[in-house]
């Protein structure tokens, strides 16, 4: 038994020393193949570097804008007694977490605020235009040529809504804000235990890269106070027009009694004091129903101030903005080495091909 188990065992590895040995000399066998065809792959890589400085050369120049900002969260609980008085009168409402966290990175990334800034209008070389079809102008040579084609026939005039948009400008205009998703804006938070917030974009022209930068955080705060306050200010226009409402009761009764008083000048008739009466009530219950509605006002617009909400700019996107270019000597070197990489692929497959054939 233990004879046949070491005859087996001396079998195997018999078959894997000769396994072994045949792919090493299969291995000798491509690398001296290889090695006779040195002066191809050498060519190749001679051919890749001067591709990797022809594709260094001709990419534009991209300025890059850097903007950091923070954002006040602070509760609303914070604003201490006079904040318990507004819940009481059922006036605050709760929190808004929208902005909090990440979220609002992805609000400055969405198709909202970015089609807001792509269909606004600027100053460039003296004349009006939209950002979108600036942008098509300056990116015309990082895009492919049929792309470039296609967008620089469709315009967006200024003054341009989306309300009178037909289906191939929605097309151009998703179009781009994809590419602008993809390529040119970078939104983050870099330090999660911080309210800071970062925004990078990059174009070939330093003017267009600041106003469009400028332009995502203006877009962003309006969204992020038409958000926040909507609700408040909603409740501020009822109070203000059931104000004006009992105001208006309030002078109609106190006029109607000054009126009842000169038509019955002689008190002694019970009848004549009727009048008096009901207008000396109504005035009564609207100054009461006034004196609440005007303190309930004055809380809602608190609570209006207090919902707008404070974007800091810590650093502006200011000239000199930085420059990113294309180096031509990494270029080059991965050029040189992608090239060369293919080479030995390429005589490779020739090789197998031709020992199977053989």
């Amino acid at each position: 038994m233990n004879e046949n188990t070491e005859n087996i065992n001396d079998s195997v590895s018999i078959f894997s020393d000769k396994k072994m040995d045949s792919a090493i000399e299969k291995s000798k066998i491509w690398v001296q193949f290889l090695a006779g065809k040195w002066v191809y792959i050498v060519l190749f890589c001679f051919i890749g570097i001067i591709a990797g400085i022809i594709y260094a050369k001709k990419q534009s120049i991209q300025f890059e804008s850097y903007l950091t900002f923070s954002l006040d969260e602070a509760s609303r609980s914070s604003g201490g007694g006079l904040s318990s008085l507004v819940a009481q009168f059922g006036i605050g409402t709760p929190d808004n977490n929208l902005f909090s966290g990440d979220n609002i990175v992805e609000v400055i990334k969405s198709r909202t605020i970015l089609e807001r800034v792509l269909l606004s209008t600027d100053s460039f070389n003296g004349k009006a235009v939209t950002m979108i079809d600036y942008f098509n102008q300056i990116q015309s040579k990082n895009i492919d040529k049929e792309t470039s084609s296609k967008n620089a026939k469709i315009f967006f005039s200024p003054g341009f809504t989306k309300a009178t948009s037909t289906y191939q400008q929605d097309s151009v205009l998703f179009k781009v804000y994809g590419d602008i998703l993809k390529n040119n804006l970078i939104a983050s938070r870099p330090d999660k235990q911080l309210n800071i917030y970062v925004i990078k974009f990059k174009s070939p022209n330093e003017k267009y890269t600041k106003i469009f930068t400028d332009k995502i955080l203006s877009e962003t705060t309006k969204f992020y106070t038409e958000l926040k306050t909507k609700k408040s200010e909603s409740t501020l226009k009822v109070l203000e027009q059931r104000i004006a409402a009992i105001k208006g009761n309030l002078n109609e009764s106190i006029s109607s009694k000054a009126s009842s008083q000169d038509a019955n000048v002689n008190p002694a008739f019970a009848a004549a004091q009727v009048p008096l009466q009901k207008q000396q009530l109504n005035m009564q219950v609207y100054g009461t129903a006034y004196g609440e509605l005007y303190k309930n006002l004055e809380l809602a617009r608190f609570q209006f101030l207090q919902d707008i909400p404070l974007l800091q700019v810590i650093n502006n996107s200011d000239y000199p903005m930085k420059k990113l270019e294309t180096g031509w000597v990494k270029s080059a070197l991965a050029g040189g080495f992608l090239f060369t990489l293919f080479s030995i692929f390429l005589f490779t497959l020739f090789h197998i091909i031709r020992r199977r054939n053989h």
